[in-house]
């Protein structure tokens, strides 16, 4: 992680953590930087760059900063609106965008907010984009041979202008309506937009594709984004489902770049359902490259065991969608994701979207003619405990050598019936703590042991 930048982009609280002057800052360097990138490669033209949002309230005060720093630098600057972070990487890629920028904290509750930069290809930007950005932030930019203290302002016809860009979210909309294979006519589809971006997109794919479609959570009101609803409280779809008679149901995050599932007798699938679906799906049609699902270390360990069973190999990566399609771009794996949600078809998409995840589930579901009940049905999900500990220093907590001891003596309790995992949030002030085992007793004996250890140590923060 960097200064600001964490592994989903620059993310805190709405100016405290996150301010409108450091949007105004990072809008200022892109726009300078792309605009010397080609000046100095003889491109006689301004930058262009792409700019969506989520529905929070201070995701407008970001935008409007953000496009300040742009223009002020000789930037272009193409405003999507309200629009998921997926509809943001297929702008950028297709539309020929020096660079994209999303405004969102995806699952996380109003107050906070984040700005995550796409490249050219449609993909997170690399570290060497946001260690500059920082550089910058801080005073001590390095480039070019030489350090910048201030950048120049644009001046005349070089200054950047403002341009309404919806065309290149409804061209997003006709990109997941065209994948859609089979008609959805018969079908009753619930979806959970969150009250976050989906909420003008995702029922218009489904009713387009001939859903009847039941719609929960999309009166967004700048405040209620994730409020009990969505992908990470999905609680309200299982019962919306159940209630209505519903032959599915689907949840997306605040931006929509996350799906779960509820299936029609109200059971809930994770990502590692969706990755085991969509992976024995692909393999079935002789389509899984390299017979492999790429996945991260936070998936369940029913699913690697489900893997064996019907030979799919898998490989797993640091948590953070990006860490997954950075490994599928490498060993060119067609399939890859999170538990939570993050599901990527690299054929179709440059990170994980949602609303593609919700219709790929549906193909499946559709070509085999089961219900997703049924589909679900092969994955055994062992019993899992999860504990977020906000601590005053997360590498300090990790290294402790009562706390790795505490872990050692964990996983020799597990065995090979289970396992423990304890890592770094790269986006809180948090070491999360997981067990997995047969039952859920054991998970969490092992998962108390740890954080104990942690408290007495006093590495947790004290609210």
């Amino acid at each position: 992680m960097g200064r600001y930048f964490g592994t989903d982009g620059f993310r805190g609280e709405a100016n405290v953590g996150l301010t409108a002057e450091h949007a105004f800052k990072v809008g200022r360097f892109l726009g300078w930087y792309f605009a010397e990138v080609k000046r100095r490669s003889g491109i006689n033209e301004r930058p262009r760059i792409v700019i969506g949002k989520d529905t929070r309230r201070s995701s407008y005060m970001f935008e409007y900063s953000l496009v300040a720093g742009l223009t002020a630098s000789g930037a272009d600057a193409y405003l999507l609106h309200v629009t998921t972070t997926p509809s943001v990487a297929y702008v950028t890629r297709v539309d020929g965008f020096d660079c994209g920028i999303m405004i969102s904290a995806s699952h996380n509750p109003f107050y906070d907010n984040g700005i995550k930069l796409i490249s050219r290809s449609g993909e997170k930007s690399d570290d060497s984009m946001t260690d500059m950005i920082e550089d910058y932030i801080d005073g001590r930019l390095e480039i070019f041979g030489k350090i910048i203290k201030e950048l120049p302002f644009a001046q005349k016809d070089n200054i950047g202008k403002t341009v309404d860009y919806i065309s290149g979210r409804n061209r997003y909309i006709g990109y997941l309506i065209s994948l859609g294979i089979y008609s959805f006519r018969g079908f009753r589809v619930g979806l959970d937009c969150s009250n976050g971006s989906a909420w003008s997109i995702a029922k218009a794919v489904f009713d387009a594709l001939g859903a009847k479609t039941f719609v929960i959570n999309a009166e967004p009101d700048g405040l209620n984004i994730n409020e009990n609803c969505g992908s990470t409280h999905i609680e309200a779809l299982r019962e919306f489902v159940v209630s209505k008679g519903l032959d599915i149901g689907f949840a997306f995050d605040g931006d929509a770049d996350r799906c779960l599932c509820v299936d029609e007798k109200g059971n809930i699938l994770t990502g590692d359902h969706i990755l085991y679906i969509c992976g024995k799906y692909l393999k079935d049609k002789g389509q899984l490259s390299n017979n492999t699902v790429v996945t991260t270390v936070m998936s369940n360990l029913g699913l690697y065991k489900a893997f064996d069973r019907i030979g799919i190999d898998y490989a797993k990566t640091a948590v953070g969608d990006r860490f997954v399609y950075e490994y599928m771009q490498k060993n060119s794996n067609r399939l890859g994701g999170e538990e939570s949600g993050h599901i990527i078809f690299s054929k179709y998409a440059t990170t994980g979207d949602g609303i593609l995840t919700s219709l790929k589930l549906m193909e499946v579901m559709l070509s085999s003619k089961k219900p997703m009940s049924v589909l679900a049905s092969e994955l055994e999900i062992y019993p899992q405990v999860l504990v977020n500990v906000k601590v005053k220093d997360k590498p300090s907590a990790r290294a402790d050598e009562d706390v790795c001891k505490a872990i050692e003596e964990a996983e020799k309790k597990l065995g090979n019936n289970g396992r423990i995992l304890v890592r770094e949030s790269g986006t809180e002030p948090v070491i999360r703590v997981m067990a997995e085992a047969q039952t859920h007793e054991v998970c969490k004996e092992c998962v108390d042991s740890v954080v104990n250890v942690l408290k007495d140590k006093g590495h947790i923060l004290v609210q």
